[in-house]
């Protein structure tokens, strides 16, 4: 796993670039077009290990998936009974979205499957996913977690579901907002004799709702309510062409760098806007970064845009919680990497499932900013910043942790330090933004990759 070398910003950050497209949005695509009726084709889908590990499970499933040019992926649909068995377990790497929506598909199968994972993925908890379905009627167990009682990590033994039997209907409360879950019980309504009811304490991202309402699928959302009606289901879902949208969450980390980069303006192209999604444009807005959006547009109901943002001296501390919280998740990390060149205070809060990802982001992050000299107070679901606007800060030395965000973000602190910051075990930037060193060199960073100490 290289280190990256990240040097202080010696000029500003000037350019307009893409972004990679929206692993939400693309991991969705994929499975829908693997359960269609007929070839769909998904454009710019094809960067990133996790997109790479759902095209993996549905070729495991028996569905073609081919790449005839670079950035674009065709998928024969098998129908939504034409999946057949895996000749072995289904490596779902480091993707937390595509082991729990397709345990949502398999649950219905009449066959077994058994999800496995990378190290990461495998401590992360499932039974938030396995109890609802089982509520319906799948059979899905998991390992036993030794650190908390009640808990199952993967991997995921998904057994077949018996013939006569077919999934039954099903309304449930989320304990807290959790889109990937949501999207699992709506996947596996698809195959069920009743309608899928699902409630939430705040609405999180609604991509699965909106690519199935495109698709025809009888859906209702009424706040946080979301409910799919498979009586008035047609059984089939069509094919479709889908040009994937930018992602917010990797566009984040370029407006960032520009923000904290004196004399910078960047812009984000063809970038997705979903309302669930755009949290952290609404809490940049409060703490006056000058952020532009400009729509261009619509993919299967996903609005898209272009952002540009300019270097702001006056960038002032913000907050985010509650629902803005449940809407910025993955954007977290690098709110508080802004919040450390922000005036005053930056506070995060009601983000407990920042706990619950690739690693314990909240530790992760307190580890990281202390590193270069920023004054942080850890909270049970959160962390408070007192910002160092003035003067650069530390040079650093600091662990990925195994975590794409927060390499990244530790990479875009580098650029506001007082001497050259290596980001340690960097690989896993490529999880989610490959080209990540690569843009931020275009836009006029010097970002060094070193691989001697891997190898």
């Amino acid at each position: 796993m290289p280190d990256l070398i990240v040097h202080p910003a010696e000029r500003p950050l000037l350019g307009s670039v893409p972004v990679p497209a929206d692993k939400s949005i693309a991991h969705r695509a994929l499975l829908l077009a693997g359960l269609a009726s007929g070839r769909s084709r998904i454009q710019g889908a094809t960067q990133g290990g996790d997109i790479r590990s759902t095209v993996g499970a549905l070729r495991a499933l028996g569905v073609r998936v081919d790449e005839p040019s670079p950035g674009e992926l065709v998928v024969e649909g098998a129908g939504l009974s034409g999946l057949r068995a895996p000749d072995g377990p289904i490596d779902c790497g480091n993707s937390g979205t595509t082991m729990r929506l397709l345990a949502g598909i398999l649950v219905a199968q009449r066959f077994p499957a058994r999800l496995v994972g990378d190290a990461s993925l495998s401590r992360r908890p499932m039974e938030r996913v396995a109890k609802p379905l089982r509520l319906r009627g799948g059979r899905i167990e998991g390992q036993l977690d030794p650190r908390k009682i009640g808990e199952i990590t993967a991997p995921l033994d998904v057994g077949a579901l018996p013939e006569p039997h077919v999934l039954s209907s099903i309304e449930y409360e989320l304990p807290v907002p959790c889109d990937q879950v949501k999207s699992a019980l709506l996947l596996s309504g698809l195959f069920a004799d009743g309608p899928t009811f699902v409630r939430e304490p705040t609405v999180s991202r609604d991509h699965t709702e909106r690519m199935l309402t495109a698709l025809d699928v009888p859906l209702d959302s009424v706040g946080a309510m979301v409910c799919l009606d498979a009586m008035r289901f047609s059984g089939a879902l069509p094919a479709f062409d889908l040009d994937v949208p930018g992602d917010l969450s990797a566009a984040a980390f370029l407006l960032a760098a520009a923000q904290i980069v004196p004399g910078s303006r960047v812009t984000a192209r063809r970038v997705g806007l979903n309302p669930t999604r755009t949290g952290l444009l609404e809490v940049l807005r409060d703490m006056d970064s000058a952020v532009a959006v400009e729509f261009r547009g619509e993919a299967l109901g996903e609005p898209t845009g272009d952002l540009h943002v300019a270097f702001n001296a006056g960038l002032r501390g913000g907050r985010a919680g509650g629902e803005l919280a449940s809407r910025a998740m993955d954007e977290l990390p690098i709110l508080l990497a802004l919040g450390a060149r922000a005036r005053g205070v930056t506070e995060v809060f009601d983000a407990r499932e920042l706990r619950a990802q690739e690693t314990d982001r909240i530790a992760a992050m307190v580890s990281v900013l202390g590193a270069f000299g920023v004054r942080c107070e850890e909270r049970t679901d959160g962390l408070l910043v007192e910002g160092r606007p003035d003067g650069p800060l530390d040079a650093a030395d600091v662990d990925s942790f195994g975590d794409h965000r927060i390499a990244m973000t530790a990479a875009v602190l580098g650029l506001a330090a007082r001497g050259p910051t290596r980001v340690r075990d960097a690989g896993c930037i490529a999880t989610s933004f490959p080209l990540f060193v690569g843009t931020l060199r275009a836009l006029g960073a010097r970002i060094e990759v070193d691989s001697a100490r891997a190898a």
